[in-house]
């Protein structure tokens, strides 16, 4: 990971917000012959000092099986990005850059049973769509979710390691950093108005 002392975020509860927010996270392990890797939303579960990321996967894929074989794995959680260029600074004689959050949770994966699987659809389920509506877990057939459970596989991490690089132009000077904003929002592309709002959220 890209580590400088000026992008590391160290508030916690910051960087836990974050990986809620951005809960469609990359995780990756070792396979075989090269790295595996699956984008699948998951909760993230505070208990105590701990932390844990849940979710499910389908079964019998690549990452599935690297999982079975080698239990550490890295989910790597993001933000859009926006490219930053150089002619925006006060003496624009520099490098241009690319702006982005990202964290790095290591941790241990356990795959779960198939109680444990149908557990946590219905905690997913429950969380994002709520009960009393149609497509609430308690409405769903048990025969579809019979077939369904057949067909993924939980799992539970518990976070070891947590890393972050939150690359917002904090080495710029203020008037940098105003440019920067300022032709972050007119450019007004994909990633440009986020990273334009997290760098006025940290100059406020």
């Amino acid at each position: 990971m890209y580590k400088m002392p000026y992008y590391t975020e160290h508030d916690r509860e910051a960087i836990i917000d974050f990986m809620k927010q951005h809960n469609f996270a990359f995780i990756t392990g070792v396979g075989d012959e090269y790295p595996v890797a699956t984008q699948v939303p998951v909760e993230i579960i505070e208990e105590g000092e701990k932390l844990f990321l849940s979710g499910h996967i389908m079964r019998k894929t690549d990452h599935q099986l690297a999982f079975e074989k080698n239990e550490h794995v890295l989910v790597i959680f993001h933000s859009p990005h926006a490219y930053i260029n150089a002619n925006w600074y006060s003496e624009p004689a520099g490098g241009s850059t690319v702006n982005y959050m990202s964290v790095h949770a290591k941790g241990i994966i356990r795959l779960l049973d198939e109680t444990g699987t149908r557990a946590a659809v219905e905690e997913v389920t429950n969380r994002h769509i709520g009960k009393g509506t149609p497509a609430s877990f308690e409405n769903i057939s048990e025969e579809y979710i019979s077939s369904m459970v057949k067909a993924i596989v939980g799992f539970r991490i518990e976070v070891t390691a947590l890393q972050n690089v939150f690359k917002l132009s904090q080495n710029r000077n203020a008037a940098d950093q105003a440019s920067i904003i300022e032709q972050l929002e007119k450019r007004n592309k994909p990633g440009d108005v986020f990273i334009a709002g997290k760098m006025k959220e940290r100059l406020q």
